[in-house]
């Protein structure tokens, strides 16, 4: 099993701190008409932030993937965990995004596109581009082996 770039427990700690920010902030802005107290704001900004960031670094430390000769296999969750196989003949078409916050700090995700899923589309975030479009290319080569296979 293959882990994530550290990075991306960064990106998702600077998510919960802009949680715990906007938190606060919404705490500030109904304090004149709700009677608060002048702490709350920055409790409830440090508590979401607290919160959010132990999330995320439960989501880094759990979030696996492999390719096997079935297909790609991911375990991801942190209160419910999920253990998903996409075999390689549901695979649709695989694409490699970076958001802003990716490409500031040098990451990529592959996204994979199956038919007949629960879910049309799993991702596997922070990985470095490279690796984001070798896991792509891997996955393309594999899906269509398999699709020439089962016909």
């Amino acid at each position: 099993m293959e882990a994530l770039e550290r990075r991306v427990a960064a990106i998702w700690f600077l998510r919960a701190v802009g949680v715990g920010l906007v938190g606060g902030l919404a705490v500030l802005v109904v304090r004149p008409t709700v009677p608060v107290p002048a702490l709350a704001a920055p409790a409830v900004g440090l508590g979401l932030t607290l919160v959010w960031g132990t999330h995320a670094a439960l989501r880094y430390r759990r979030f696996r993937f492999a390719l096997d000769d079935d297909g790609l296999y991911l375990e991801r969750g942190v209160l419910v965990h999920v253990s998903t196989v996409v075999p390689y003949v549901r695979v649709q078409h695989v694409d490699t995004r970076r958001d802003p916050l990716e490409r500031l700090t040098g990451l990529a995700s592959t996204v994979v596109y199956t038919a007949g899923a629960r879910d049309p589309d799993l991702r596997v975030p922070g990985l470095s581009p490279g690796r984001a479009a070798g896991l792509r290319d891997r996955l393309r080569t594999l899906a269509v082996a398999r699709d020439d296979d089962a016909t």
